[in-house]
């Protein structure tokens, strides 16, 4: 099914309900939840997903895994998706939190045929796509491409602030001292709240926010010196290091 929402098919009497949806440039789905867990498969443009626990930015050709009754959020910038809704009974044995995942070419493939199922698929060669469909998925590595939130308020903040213009020179000591904490204090509470040290989130948002900027256009150079670096060179490094992949992959992949 094309262009439809998960509220009026959710009652189906199948493990999975396949639908694809076209969104312009921007359009937000404010916060919602769903009974069944969501794969959302951007085919083309870039989405931003957002729960209580963290931020994801999911590129062209990845997709995102959100478990059943999770609160979100998601913003498209000229995607068109398919997604698949999964009963929870299923989705147990998949995965346990939201998280970015790879897509092979077969998965992809699967995606756009299982949109085109009848809702009632009932053929031993339906049944067999969706089973295979559920295997392949589970099979897909996931990507650190999400940016973990903490909960404390002031720390949360300075974590949104810092989002809105990343820097790799930002210095954990000055995050102490506007905390009113000992650097050792606000080293252990950032690692208890997000589960990363300082410096491994400072360097995800980095990588997250480049891989938005590069799939809008921005150039390798203009991202490098926007997030403090003296070089394109030094970003290309960190960046293929993270992502296995050169910046340049990225730029409009849309």
């Amino acid at each position: 099914m094309r262009n439809s929402h998960i509220d009026e098919y959710d009652y189906i009497d199948r493990d999975v309900v396949a639908l694809g949806n076209d969104y312009a440039q921007g359009f937000v789905l404010p916060e919602h939840r769903h009974r069944r867990a969501q794969l959302l498969y951007g085919a083309t443009g870039l989405m931003h997903v957002a729960t209580q626990a963290g931020e994801w930015v999911v590129p062209p050709q990845h997709a995102v895994w959100i478990p059943p009754n999770t609160v979100h959020s998601v913003k498209f910038v000229g995607v068109s998706t398919r997604s698949l809704y999964i009963e929870p009974i299923c989705a147990a044995a998949l995965r346990d939190r939201c998280s970015v995942i790879s897509v092979s070419p077969l998965l992809r493939q699967l995606l756009i045929e299982a949109v085109d199922l009848p809702l009632l698929y009932a053929s031993d060669r339906d049944r067999l796509l969706v089973q295979l469909l559920l295997l392949e998925l589970a099979a897909m590595p996931a990507r650190e491409f999400d940016i973990p939130l903490p909960q404390h308020p002031a720390l949360l903040a300075q974590c949104q602030n810092f989002l809105l213009a990343p820097t790799i020179h930002d210095a954990a000591d000055d995050w102490a001292s506007a905390m009113f904490m000992s650097p050792s204090t606000f080293r252990r509470h950032f690692l208890q709240q997000t589960g990363l040290s300082f410096s491994a989130w400072r360097q995800r948002a980095c990588v997250v926010t480049a891989l938005a900027w590069l799939v809008a256009g921005k150039s390798v150079n203009e991202v490098a010196l926007s997030l403090g670096y003296d070089s394109s060179s030094a970003f290309t490094t960190m960046f293929r290091r993270v992502t296995g992949q050169v910046p340049s992959f990225y730029i409009g992949h849309n």
